[in-house]
């Protein structure tokens, strides 16, 4: 059986990594400061980001390559398990992991919206590859919490963070967007094996008994994530054939 560690609050991950408590709902760890560790598998009660520098990124899609050696940035909500089980072996690896409670957003405009953000549900394999420009940006803000994070607090500390973080998950989005219009190519071509099983779907009758696709099921058998599937659909990169729209 895997060993999973419980993140039920920031700082288990924080102990984990030999990484000094910052805040009891909020941590910004740099890696190359606790590096080597052990790679962990984990089940977080928490949302977290974490930047990844220590491998070079090379996605296969079709007869593209998308290579995006500087950065790739994977986001988890809670509920979900996520990273790489624990083989024994020490790994240095470089960039951040960003950490934070929802008892941090509480009574903030971000704790209405969070679940906006659908890249919390997005897969491994969708993650975000990030330009050279995109990764220094987000470095930047993960730097700038961490450095929050070692003042003093007051009573604005909480909210300076908070606005820190919102402003980290709408660069994320931006970047997301931008991920969808490079990769037009590889989603035309989802575009076109969701309208060839939309098209079997009802030449074989299914809906007389199952009704409609729902995203769900489609999204299962393009073997994506529903979140993932139903941003790029939404995406203006090609005209959507007219059996598309039966399950937007």
């Amino acid at each position: 059986m895997s060993k999973i560690l419980k993140v039920r609050n920031v700082n288990d991950y924080s102990r984990y990594l030999g990484h000094p408590a910052q805040h009891p709902l909020v941590c910004a760890i740099n890696y190359a400061e606790v590096s080597p560790i052990r790679h962990s598998l984990n089940n977080y009660s928490v949302y977290g980001l974490s930047l990844r520098d220590d491998a070079e990124v090379e996605l296969d899609y079709g007869c593209g390559k998308y290579d995006y050696k500087k950065g790739t940035l994977l986001c988890v909500a809670p509920g979900q398990i996520g990273g790489k089980e624990d083989n024994g072996e020490l790994a240095s690896i470089t960039g951040w992991a960003l950490l934070f409670h929802t008892d941090l957003l509480h009574g903030t405009a971000l704790e209405k919206h969070i679940k906006d953000y659908s890249f919390f549900d997005y897969r491994v394999n969708e993650a975000l590859h990030m330009t050279d420009e995109e990764h220094d940006i987000l470095t930047s803000l993960m730097r700038q919490i961490s450095e929050e994070l070692g003042k003093n607090a007051d009573g604005l500390q909480d909210a300076i963070i908070v606005n820190y973080i919102e402003l980290t998950l709408n660069f994320c989005q931006r970047f997301y967007n931008r991920q969808f219009i490079t990769r037009k190519i590889e989603n035309s071509d989802i575009l076109v094996r969701f309208d060839r099983l939309l098209r079997n779907y009802f030449e074989e009758n299914l809906q007389i008994d199952n009704g409609l696709p729902t995203v769900q099921y489609c999204a299962d058998k393009l073997c994506m994530s529903p979140n993932y599937f139903g941003d790029v659909i939404k995406r203006p990169l090609v005209t959507l054939p007219a059996t598309t729209f039966a399950c937007i």
